[in-house]
């Protein structure tokens, strides 16, 4: 009996632990939150970061497991030479996890090219090239999970960070398009739309020294966003069929609800309009 595309699909999409994790942008905030739930899986990950000592305690904690890779992801010639040496010394990576990554604020007559070049390089390009990198090797292997850590930004816009959304916009339509090209192959690919500030943007996050008065209000909630989404991602890398999008938080919920209820309200007032127009033709039309 020939096997079909679906049934190799359902056959492949399923990973067994422990598994092995390749996350960018791991010195801190969801990145690193991420790091120490695969590790405390027993999973073993290599993680980029620009900072030699961002992992340091982590490191000492795992050595055989942690593997810490120095890595502009603007750099693409930096990229593809870090990704070759992983495969090489890892064999395949079975989790990818794209979450390096920044916003920068502006009206966009005020941004330069510079500073536009360098958003997209970093939200967009980059986690292109990486994604890109490992789907042969995923789909050689049998399956995968790529992750592309985007944010409520990726479908609701707001003013003063249109690169920002440039970038993230783009990352989602990727992703979908992606997502049905290597689906028989076992490879998934999930968006995650985090809500908050206290689940984004990694090294760009700063944190004051706690006071343990603080733990259990409205600042220790925020403070833990960061350890709760990477548990919710990586409770998806074990599910045998995870969802393309992931909106996470209260706050991501109801935005993405109300701009995708009010994007399919102004659909709706168009359709005498874009029927008026429709081709009533048998002939097939191309181009």
């Amino acid at each position: 009996m020939t096997s079909t595309p679906d049934a190799r699909s359902e056959h492949t999409s399923a990973l067994s632990p422990p598994l092995r994790w390749f996350i960018t942008g791991a010195s801190g905030g969801l990145g690193r939150a991420l790091v120490q739930e695969a590790l405390e899986a027993g999973d073993t990950v290599v993680a980029t970061v620009r900072r030699p000592d961002a992992l340091r305690e982590l490191t000492e904690a795992h050595p055989d497991r942690l593997h810490v890779e120095l890595l502009d992801v603007t750099d693409s010639a930096a990229v593809a030479t870090t990704v070759g040496r992983v495969l090489a010394e890892h064999g395949h990576i079975d989790v990818v996890v794209n979450n390096a990554g920044y916003t920068i604020v502006g009206a966009a007559e005020e941004l330069t090219d510079a500073e536009l070049d360098h958003q997209l390089a970093t939200l967009l390009h980059a986690p292109l090239q990486i994604t890109r990198a490992f789907l042969g090797p995923m789909r050689e292997h049998g399956g995968g999970r790529i992750i592309q850590v985007s944010s409520l930004g990726g479908q609701v816009s707001f003013p003063a960070s249109s690169a920002y959304h440039a970038g993230k916009w783009g990352l989602e339509g990727f992703t979908e398009a992606v997502a049905q090209e290597v689906a028989e192959f076992g490879v998934r690919l999930t968006i995650v739309e985090p809500g908050g500030m206290g689940t984004d943007f990694g090294v760009n996050m700063r944190t004051a020294a706690a006071i343990g008065a603080y733990e259990r209000g409205s600042v220790g909630e925020f403070r833990a966003d960061p350890a709760k989404v990477a548990r919710v991602i990586f409770d998806t890398t074990r599910a045998p069929e995870p969802p393309l999008r992931l909106a996470l938080g209260a706050d991501a919920y109801e935005m993405l609800q109300q701009a995708l209820r009010g994007r399919l309200d102004a659909l709706e007032a168009q359709r005498e309009l874009a029927q008026s127009v429709a081709f009533t033709s048998s002939v097939p039309v191309s181009g």
